[in-house]
């Protein structure tokens, strides 16, 4: 299956540069080795100039989440007593410095790596076609050292214990498809919102990181809302503390981006696009109709 890259990637411009250099080659030297062998340099150039700046993106923003994440619990110093209700600010805190941060990294570095930040993400955008699998394993390589040096930065410069591990509060089953569902709702929000181009793409990184923000208001309080296996195994890198249920922060994404996939095929496969039309349109009917509508009480 041919695919379809909806992140820049620069092919077309690549192509292009490769096949002018192609024909100057071949108006001065018959030889065409050469062009072959500067084209493949300049597409590895691309895949590792992408891969550093999804390195530099992930780190920044699991940086400021994790940042946020630690002045948080330092504020409440006090620990939970057990069945004791959580402190919402605390979760709400969380939660914007998550969401806030995704969405600030997202919209900076969408036009030089697509801003993943996620190796769930990016194997959903990889198994729809929208990015290669050499791409999506070097993003992978990056996004899991982004994750563990931001979690190491962050206890280095910022005082105490790092705080920002995710706990399973719940039994292993239930934080499994919590995970799922919540990594589903982000994934598909990137599909819809980025994958597929509409006049609103540009916005997309509010949508990512709104949804973000939602999964964490939800999840903090039972799993640590994951939804990100470099998010989850960075902090474990850092304290050197590997729980017996890590998995789950791996198993759980995994299930929540097969899911969100199923679903982006079954609204692809119903043609969404004519349930719902004139979403793209440039609003000329929608006021022609308000006219005609404000005009209705004035001819009776």
């Amino acid at each position: 299956m041919p695919t379809r890259n909806i992140l820049p990637l620069h092919r077309k411009e690549t192509s292009q540069t490769s096949e002018s250099k192609h024909h100057l080659r071949t108006d001065s030297q018959p030889n065409s080795t050469t062009p072959s062998s500067s084209s493949r340099a300049i597409i590895w150039q691309n895949e590792f100039i992408a891969a550093a700046a999804e390195f530099i993106g992930t780190f920044m923003f699991l940086f400021f989440a994790f940042s946020g994440t630690q002045v948080a619990h330092t504020a409440t110093s006090d620990a939970p007593i057990a069945g004791q209700s959580p402190d919402t600010s605390v979760l709400l805190y969380i939660s914007l410095s998550f969401g806030f941060s995704l969405m600030v990294n997202v919209w900076v570095f969408f036009r030089v790596s697509g801003g993943l930040f996620n190796p769930a993400v990016t194997l959903g955008l990889c198994l729809i076609g929208a990015t290669t699998p050499v791409r999506a394993g070097l993003y992978f390589i990056a996004q899991m050292l982004a994750g563990m040096s931001a979690a190491a930065v962050v206890e280095a410069i910022l005082p105490g214990p790092l705080m920002v591990s995710t706990d399973l509060s719940v039994s292993i089953a239930r934080g499994i498809f919590i995970e799922m569902f919540l990594t589903s709702l982000l994934v598909f929000t990137i599909f819809m919102l980025a994958a597929e181009k509409h006049k609103a793409t540009y916005l997309a990184p509010i949508g990512i990181g709104l949804a973000l923000f939602v999964a964490h208001l939800v999840g903090v309080r039972y799993t640590g809302a994951g939804l990100n296996p470099a998010r989850s195994f960075g902090p474990c890198v850092a304290t050197l503390n590997f729980p017996g249920y890590q998995y789950v922060y791996w198993v759980g994404p995994l299930m929540g981006t097969l899911l969100a996939i199923g679903t982006y095929k079954i609204v692809k496969l119903v043609e969404y696009e004519v349930i719902n039309p004139g979403q793209d349109g440039d609003g000329s009917m929608v006021c022609s109709t308000f006219s005609f509508l404000v005009l209705i009480p004035f001819i009776n």
